[in-house]
């Protein structure tokens, strides 16, 4: 759990002890998230939806999860966890993007106890590289909707 970038110790005793260990009882990630309260309610009424605050949750492990995205904020790019704060705190808030790094940490830490697998880390430019890719793609499917054909080869 220590290697999650922001966890130490004692977050990761409050996530095991708080947790229990045993992922079997939230089958999504996601409930895992609404259940610490790390995630965004929803408020719906006749089919439409309209965002309400924060959840309500498991008291003890939100605070140590939002307070262990705050220790990564400090971090500065050094990870994809900092580079995720950065980019959301320049764009939403200081106390939305904590919540979802916490989200973040917590996603990271069911899949490492559920699946009994090491932290792998994504790498500060991870969003950037994924947007790179992610835009090539699209250019190339609209040049092949205007009846090109493309053949892409990398600069070396």
């Amino acid at each position: 759990m220590q290697t999650i970038p922001g966890v130490g110790p004692r977050v990761a005793q409050v996530i095991i002890a708080e947790t229990g260990a045993d992922m079997s009882r939230f089958p999504p990630a996601a409930h895992l998230a609404a259940w610490a309260g790390v995630a965004p309610a929803i408020y719906e009424s006749a089919g439409k939806r309209s965002p309400a605050g924060a959840r309500h949750g498991n008291k003890w492990l939100n605070h140590m999860l939002v307070e262990a995205a705050g220790s990564v904020a400090r971090m500065k790019g050094a990870n994809y966890l900092s580079a995720q704060h950065a980019r959301l705190t320049a764009r939403r808030g200081m106390g939305r993007a904590q919540v979802a790094v916490a989200h973040s940490i917590l996603v990271s830490a069911y899949y490492m106890l559920k699946n009994d697998e090491p932290y792998q880390e994504l790498g500060a430019d991870w969003l950037a590289r994924r947007n790179d890719e992610a835009h090539t793609r699209r250019l190339v499917a609209q040049l092949e909707r205007l009846g090109h054909t493309v053949v892409l080869d990398p600069v070396a």
